[in-house]
């Protein structure tokens, strides 16, 4: 095992209380649940979670926006119809 040291952060309440059921679940100690989340964390590869995400609420939001707007465009049709029925 590497040289280990010790070193002292600051977490929330909520951290340390999703850090023990971590440990409990995976039958090992706190630190060794810190290590491996420090050892899988890979900024770059967070930017592109991140990015999909984003896309994927931009995807769906802009779909629903052109189903909107392809209703609205129907109900102007529709009215339109009346209108120049009524004209005539």
């Amino acid at each position: 095992m590497p040289e280990l040291m010790r070193r002292q952060y600051l977490v929330t309440p909520d951290n340390v209380s999703k850090l023990q059921a971590i440990s409990r679940a995976e039958g090992v100690s706190a630190t060794e649940i810190v290590r491996r989340a420090i050892d899988a964390y890979h900024p770059d590869d967070a930017d592109v979670i991140g990015e999909s995400e984003l896309m994927d609420l931009v995807a769906a939001r802009l779909k629903e926006a052109i189903a909107s707007t392809k209703k609205a465009n129907r109900k102007v049709s529709s009215t339109l119809r009346i209108l120049t029925r009524d004209d005539h």
